[in-house]
């Protein structure tokens, strides 16, 4: 398994655990505002606890809503700060 896959996997659990969903009904196209009810307290507590748990930093100049529009964008974005 890649990094990369580790990654996106731990992505996933995190979220998943702050919905209280399981991570296989959480789709790349799961909107995190609409479809999980983040709010943006809650969107900055997921960032905080993805960086505990794998070591990203997050830059917070790069840091867009766009990132935050699904499950897909904010895995992607979390791989582009691995990768930064």
């Amino acid at each position: 398994m890649s990094q990369q896959t580790t990654i996106a996997d731990k992505v996933v659990l995190i979220l998943a655990g702050m919905v209280h969903r399981e991570p296989d009904t959480l789709e790349p196209g799961t909107r995190l505002f609409d479809d999980l009810g983040l709010d943006s307290t809650s969107a900055l507590e997921l960032l905080m606890k993805i960086e505990d748990e794998t070591g990203i930093e997050f830059d917070q100049d790069t840091l867009e809503q766009h990132h935050f529009e699904t499950v897909s964008s904010l895995v992607g974005y979390a791989l582009d700060q691995l990768d930064g």
